[in-house]
C-alpha cells in the first residue's frame, strides 16, 4: 500500500521495531491461534480480533471502530482470506489514525517563530516525563535549535536533581531555584532567560502532582498567567506524558490532565518494556489530540517522533 512507503531511516525504523517487539508477539501469538484452521475473515474471526485489540489496549471504543472498518471491508469484497488480515489492519489503523490530521512528522521540529518556542510538560511522577524533557533538549538541540530549560517542577528535589543532570549531559542551560520555590517564578525567570540568550526553544517541567485536581488545575493555570508576562502566547504547546506500560490508566491519567489543563499534544513513553503498545493507537484516536513522541528504549535516541505510518508498519508487519 502507498501510505507505508519508508519515512524513517532504516537505524530509526530498528529501533521501532525492536522497541514494539513486545506488543507485536503478544498480539500476533494471539491472532494466530484465532484464525488456526480457518481460510477467511468471518464473524467468529471478528469477534477473537475484537478481543484481541480490546487485550492490547487499544482501548474499547477504538477496538469498535477498527471492527467496523474491517466487517465493512470483508462485506464489500466478499472473500478475505485470514492471511491478509494483517495487512487490512494495518491499512484500517493507519486510515483510522489519518482521520486525526497528526502523527506526520519524521524529524523533531518546532514551528518558526519570533522568539522561543514554549513548551511545559506536564505528566505524573514516574511517567518518564524528565527523562523525556532531556530527551527532547538533545533532539532538538541536534536540529541546531538553541535550548534553555526550565526546573518548575519545584515539590521534589530529586526532580531538579535530574533535571540538572540531563542539562549538564545535553549541554544546555537550567534555569532553577530551591526546592519548594514558587513553580510560577522558575517558569517566568526560565522565559526571560530565554528571551535575553535568544533561544529557540524553552522547555518547562511541571509538578505531577494529581491527588488534588482543583490545587494542579490552579497551579499550571498560574504558570501559564505568569509565562504570558514574558512571551504573550505562551505556552504554544502542554505536552503530556503518559507511560504506555500503564495500559488503560494512561486512558485515565489522560482524562484526568485534559480535564485539568489544555492538553496540546501527547508523548508515550516506556512501550519497549510492554506489550501494552495498542494504548497508542487508542489514545491517539479517542482523545483527538496529536501524539507527537514516543519511547521505544532507554538510550537517547530512542525517543523518536511518532509517525503513524511508521508506527502501525512496525506493529501490524510480521515481516518486520
Amino acid at each position: 500500500m502507498s501510505l507505508f512507503k519508508k519515512l524513517f531511516s532504516s537505524e530509526k525504523k530498528e529501533s521501532l521495531d525492536k522497541g514494539l517487539e513486545k506488543s507485536k508477539t503478544s498480539f500476533f501469538n494471539k491472532l494466530s491461534k484465532a484464525v488456526v484452521g480457518k481460510s477467511r475473515v468471518d464473524d467468529e474471526v471478528l469477534d477473537e480480533l475484537e478481543e484481541i485489540l480490546v487485550s492490547s489496549d487499544v482501548g474499547v471504543d477504538t477496538t469498535l471502530k477498527v471492527i467496523g472498518r474491517i466487517e465493512e471491508r470483508v462485506s464489500k469484497d466478499k472473500y478475505v482470506g485470514t492471511e491478509e488480515l494483517d495487512r487490512i489492519l494495518r491499512e484500517e489503523i493507519a486510515g483510522l489514525l489519518s482521520e486525526t490530521h497528526a502523527g506526520n512528522a519524521t524529524e523533531f521540529e518546532v514551528p518558526v517563530s519570533d522568539g522561543p518556542y514554549v513548551i511545559m510538560v506536564v505528566g505524573v511522577n514516574g511517567v518518564g516525563k524528565t527523562t523525556t524533557i532531556g530527551k527532547l533538549a538533545y533532539q532538538f538541540q541536534k536540529q541546531g535549535k538553541k535550548v534553555v530549560l526550565g526546573a518548575a517542577d519545584t515539590f521534589r528535589a530529586a526532580a531538579i536533581d535530574q533535571l540538572q543532570i540531563w542539562a549538564d549531559r545535553v549541554g544546555v542551560p537550567l534555569i532553577k531555584q530551591n526546592m519548594g520555590s514558587d513553580p510560577a517564578s522558575v517558569a517566568f525567570d526560565s522565559l526571560s532567560a530565554a528571551v535575553s540568550q535568544g533561544a529557540d526553544v524553552v522547555l518547562i517541567d511541571t509538578a505531577g502532582r494529581l491527588h488534588n485536581k482543583v490545587n494542579l488545575m490552579n497551579e499550571l493555570t498560574k504558570i501559564k498567567r505568569v509565562m504570558q508576562k514574558v512571551i504573550p502566547d505562551a505556552p504554544h504547546d502542554v505536552l503530556l506524558v503518559l507511560d504506555g506500560s500503564t495500559g488503560q490508566n494512561a486512558f485515565e491519567q489522560a482524562r484526568q490532565f485534559t480535564k485539568a489543563t489544555e492538553v496540546t499534544s501527547l508523548a508515550v513513553t516506556k512501550l519497549d518494556g510492554t506489550a501494552k503498545g495498542g494504548v497508542v493507537i487508542g489514545i491517539s484516536d479517542q482523545f483527538r489530540i496529536p501524539v507527537k513522541y514516543i519511547g521505544v528504549g532507554e538510550g537517547i535516541e530512542d525517543l523518536q517522533v511518532f509517525n503513524k505510518y511508521e508506527f502501525v508498519d512496525s506493529f501490524f508487519n510480521t515481516k518486520s
